[in-house]
C-alpha cells in the first residue's frame, strides 16, 4: 500500500474512533423521574437528559430541597425556624432563612398584608379546637390571639432576625415550597439540564421547556369533582402554584379550612381556589396564598398590576374569574 493510501486509511480510522467516541458520550435525552416524601407533601423531579447526568441531578435536587426543610421547618427542633419561634431571635441566621423572611415581608407588602407568616398563633388555635366553640368564644380568643400576629413585628438588623412582641411565631407554609422548587431547578440548571419540572404538592416550577421546545402540560383539578379538570395550562420557563380550601381542614364538617385571613382570624371564604403563573414558584406561591385571602376582585387588581402573573380564581359561588393574560397559557378549545 502506498504511503498515502496508509495515511488516508488511518485518518478514517481515527475519524471513526472518534465518532464512535462522540456517539457513546452523547447519549440521547430520556425522561427521567423520581418521587420523594418530603416538606409534608410528595415532590417529583422530572427531567429529560441521558441517565448519568439525570441522576446525579435530581439527586443533588433533592438534597437542596432538604436543606431548605431543614432550615424553613417549624417542627424540627434543630431547624432555625423552630429555634427563631422558640427564642424569638436569630442570630447569624443562614442565607435560607434570610431570604425566606426577606421575601415573605416583601409579599406581605405587595398583598397589603394578606399574606403573612406570622399566622402560626391562629393556625394553632383553630387546630387546638377553636372549631368546637360557640361563635362567640371564637371571637374572643380570636381577638386575643391577633395581637400575636402583624407581618410588621418581624424585625431585621445587620445579623440578626428577631420578633418584637413576646409570643409571635412564623409559619413558611405558604412560600417555603416555591423556594424550594426554584432553589432545585437552579440546581439543576447548573448541572446542565436543560428541560425539567419539579411539583412540590402542586408548587411547580419548570425549566425550559420539553425537549423539540413542546411546552409543559399543567391540568387545574376541578375542586368539586377531582376526576376533571377546570382548564389546562401550557407554559415554558414559567411557575404555577395553587391555594385551595378544599383539602385541608380543622373540622370534620369543613368550616374552618387552613387558611387563614391574618386580618380577622378566620377562614378566607371568598375563595375556593386560586391558581398564579409567574416568573418564579415563589412568587407563585406566595400570591396564590395572598390573593385567596384578599378575594376574587382586590385579588385581580393585584394581578393586573404585577408583570408576568396571571391568575385564575374559583370564588365561593364558583365563578371563575380570570387575569386579563391569562389566555396566552390556557391550552386550546378553553
Amino acid at each position: 500500500m502506498k504511503k498515502s493510501h496508509k495515511v488516508i486509511a488511518c485518518l478514517l480510522i481515527l475519524l471513526i474512533v472518534a465518532l464512535g467516541a462522540i456517539s457513546c458520550t452523547r447519549q440521547p435525552s430520556m425522561k427521567f423521574e423520581e418521587t420523594r416524601d418530603m416538606m409534608g407533601t410528595f415532590v417529583t423531579i422530572t427531567v429529560y437528559s441521558d441517565e448519568k447526568t439525570a441522576e446525579e441531578a435530581i439527586s443533588a435536587a433533592f438534597a437542596r430541597m432538604e436543606e431548605i426543610e431543614r432550615v424553613a421547618s417549624i417542627f424540627d427542633e434543630q431547624s432555625e425556624a423552630f429555634q427563631l419561634n422558640r427564642d424569638g431571635y436569630l442570630e447569624a441566621p443562614s442565607d435560607d432563612l434570610w431570604q425566606l423572611i426577606t421575601m415573605s415581608l416583601d409579599y406581605s407588602q405587595i398583598t397589603d398584608g394578606h399574606f403573612d407568616i406570622t399566622i402560626l398563633p391562629l393556625l394553632d388555635l383553630w387546630a387546638g379546637g377553636l372549631w368546637k366553640e360557640s361563635e362567640e368564644v371564637q371571637q374572643s380568643k380570636i381577638n386575643e390571639t391577633l395581637g400575636l400576629t402583624g407581618w410588621d413585628k418581624i424585625g431585621i438588623e445587620a445579623n440578626q432576625i428577631y420578633f418584637k412582641a413576646e409570643g409571635i411565631k412564623i409559619d413558611f407554609g405558604g412560600i417555603a415550597k416555591g423556594y424550594a422548587v426554584d432553589e432545585a431547578l437552579e440546581v439543576l440548571e447548573g448541572m446542565g439540564i436543560k428541560h425539567a419540572l419539579v411539583n412540590a404538592g402542586g408548587d411547580m416550577g419548570t425549566l425550559g421547556s420539553k425537549p423539540n421546545r413542546e411546552p409543559w402540560s399543567i391540568a387545574l383539578v376541578n375542586p368539586d369533582d377531582t376526576s376533571q379538570s377546570l382548564a389546562t395550562f401550557s407554559f415554558s420557563d414559567k411557575s404555577i402554584a395553587t391555594s385551595g380550601n378544599y383539602e385541608r381542614y380543622f373540622d370534620p364538617e369543613k368550616k374552618a379550612h387552613h387558611i387563614i385571613n391574618p386580618r380577622t382570624g378566620f377562614s378566607a371564604m371568598e375563595c375556593i381556589s386560586v391558581t398564579i403563573i409567574a416568573e418564579n414558584c415563589t412568587q407563585a406561591d406566595a400570591l396564590a396564598t395572598g390573593v385567596f385571602v384578599m378575594g376574587p376582585d382586590d385579588g385581580i387588581k393585584l394581578v393586573e398590576s404585577l408583570d408576568d402573573v396571571e391568575c385564575l380564581i374559583v370564588d365561593a359561588d364558583r365563578i371563575i374569574h380570570r387575569s386579563s393574560g391569562l389566555a396566552k397559557y390556557l391550552s386550546e378549545r378553553q
